[in-house]
């Protein structure tokens, strides 16, 4: 019998992740767990692959963070190695992110009885390959619930895989408004060569084609047409070994900013452990994207009072209101998206009332605290509609 909900016992939670790269599930991850208060919930993470950057930034990571590492592309050792490690831990709620972390929780969480076994989805308009749609075919029978990080997400989600849209339910990101805050930016920018006055637009981004730098690139040029001395600052790098052609996709991204003929006007930075540092030296940054869940780039410039110019997909008018912590602009429209930058450049009045507004939307509702609590809420719902949750 499960204790009086007034005085819940901790829950004891496992994040499994395919690994702990720079990208945002990746940093959402760490996010939730850090955050969490461990009177209410354990919660532990898991990577499946030993490149683990972000690793540290876990509180005590060398207790709670555990590697079960594939070993090549299709290990199916991971499941009993992961099955063992949620024994172990004895846990009360699996929850994946990412493909490869997705169909492993799957299989091991059922076969370890894990009470409550939970997908994600992350994103929302791509295109996956035949074969992992047939796996999650395959291990439907595996999962309980969804968490989608965005509406758009849920319902692209249950589309695709055909799930009822009762299994979903949608929590946005959280950011930390400790790390990410205002600043001074003369020290960075000075660091960065950066001259003082000088308008700055940043783009924050791993290279991959979802991302459409060639949107950026492409405005970017307009607007040093109209203001000449913008500086275009770009933080991210290639995903790790390549992965999904982000390789190849990061050499057209040079050969179009080579070809426009505004190499001079950009700083490519690759991936940065000090991103919380880089979004105070901008003016605002720019969110291009094809589509997304819950952009955490967002979250995090507005955190730091810098506004953000964002397009019009998923729940990014959400996550962005527009004429109040940035602009949304049409996808694919390079003219509304420059005008839209020169706007916030030209007019100081106009981006100190954006910065404001953005910082108080973050710390209002998307911080780590309010991802944790309504994380928690959805594990105890879930549990309670099932009685799965034995006294220890």
């Amino acid at each position: 019998m499960s204790q009086p909900t007034s005085s819940p016992r901790p829950l004891r939670a496992l994040l499994v992740i395919s690994n702990l790269e720079y990208g945002g599930a990746q940093r959402q991850v760490i996010e939730l767990a850090n955050a969490s208060d461990p009177s209410r919930m354990t919660v532990h993470v898991c990577s499946l692959s030993p490149y683990v950057p972000l690793g540290p930034q876990l509180r005590d990571h060398d207790r709670r963070l555990h590697i079960v590492a594939k070993k090549f592309k299709f290990d199916v050792s991971v499941v009993p190695r992961l099955m063992a490690l949620l024994k172990r831990l004895d846990i009360d709620v699996v929850q994946s992110y990412l493909f490869d972390a997705e169909i492993a929780v799957r299989l091991a969480g059922r076969a370890a009885n894990v009470p409550l076994v939970v997908g994600s989805e992350r994103n929302t308009d791509y295109r996956p390959k035949r074969r992992h749609l047939q796996a999650y075919a395959l291990t439907r029978w595996g999962v309980d619930l969804m968490i989608a990080n965005s509406n758009a997400g849920a319902t692209f989600n249950s589309r695709l895989l055909g799930n009822p849209p009762s299994m979903y339910r949608v929590i946005h990101n959280g950011v930390n408004t400790e790390k990410f805050a205002p600043a001074d930016p003369t020290e960075i920018r000075r660091e960065l060569g950066l001259q003082p006055g000088e308008p700055v637009v940043g783009m924050f981004a791993s290279f991959k084609e979802q991302k459409n730098h060639p949107l950026f690139f492409a405005a970017a040029r307009r607007v040093l047409d109209i203001v000449p001395t913008t500086r275009f600052m770009l933080v991210g790098d290639q995903l790790y070994g390549g992965m999904h052609g982000s390789d190849a996709y990061k050499d057209r991204v040079h050969a179009l900013v080579d070809s426009l003929g505004i190499r001079d006007r950009c700083l490519f930075l690759g991936n940065r452990d000090d991103v919380h540092r880089l979004y105070p030296a901008c003016d605002l940054t720019v969110l291009p994207s094809l589509f997304e869940g819950t952009p955490n780039v967002a979250l995090e410039s507005m955190a730091c009072a810098v506004p953000v110019v964002a397009t019009n997909v998923s729940d990014n008018a959400i996550v962005v209101p527009d004429d109040q912590a940035g602009y949304i602009v049409p996808l694919g429209d390079e003219i509304a998206l420059a005008q839209a930058i020169v706007r916030v450049l030209q007019d100081g009045a106009l981006r100190r009332r954006l910065s404001v507004t953005a910082r108080s939307w973050v710390e209002r509702e998307f911080t780590p605290q309010r991802l944790s609590e309504k994380t928690e809420g959805v594990f105890r719902d879930a549990l309670d509609r099932r009685h799965a949750v034995p006294a220890r």
